[in-house]
């Protein structure tokens, strides 16, 4: 099994985490495919979107699969007026990882995190270990505290 970067910062941190592998199907990245491919439920496996706000720059969230990302609760959280998604071109310049392998852990900058607080309802959860085929499973405090995220509401249905 590969070790990812985001892999060996939890080794670093000594936090427990498991790795799991799947078949990727380039014409389905999504989310839901990928919590169906590693036998979880979509609200366990979280999906991590690279955002801009219009006064503090780069940021990224983590939402359940099957949600999408409330622009407006996340600009509000993280104290922008005005919150957009990155194009799909700009996410492996930013942060190092590829669409479907974009981990909260590890990017190329440290970027203010926000995880969705739906995640507190589970003991772990899933997140892309920095690689198209390969996801993390990690308590929620534990990617909270790695990655210094902010806990709030910003998933919709």
């Amino acid at each position: 099994m590969t070790k990812t970067n985001a892999a060996r910062i939890l080794d670093a941190a000594g936090i427990h985490y498991e790795l799991r592998e799947y078949r990727v199907d380039e014409d389905d990245l999504s989310a839901p495919r990928v919590a169906e491919k590693i036998g979880m439920p979509p609200e366990q496996v979280f999906k991590t979107l690279v955002a801009r706000g219009d006064r503090h720059g780069v940021l990224m969230a983590c939402i359940p699969a099957n949600t999408e990302l409330d622009l407006k609760a996340l600009a509000s959280a993280s104290g922008n007026k005005k919150v957009e998604l990155v194009p799909v071109k700009d996410v492996l310049g930013l942060t190092g990882y590829i669409r479907g392998g974009v981990s909260p852990i590890g990017t190329k900058k440290p970027y203010p995190f926000y995880l969705d607080e739906t995640a507190d309802l589970w003991d772990v959860i899933s997140v892309s270990a920095g690689m198209r085929g390969c996801q993390m499973v990690l308590g929620p405090d534990d990617l909270a505290r790695i990655t210094e995220g902010v806990r709030c509401a910003i998933a919709k249905e």
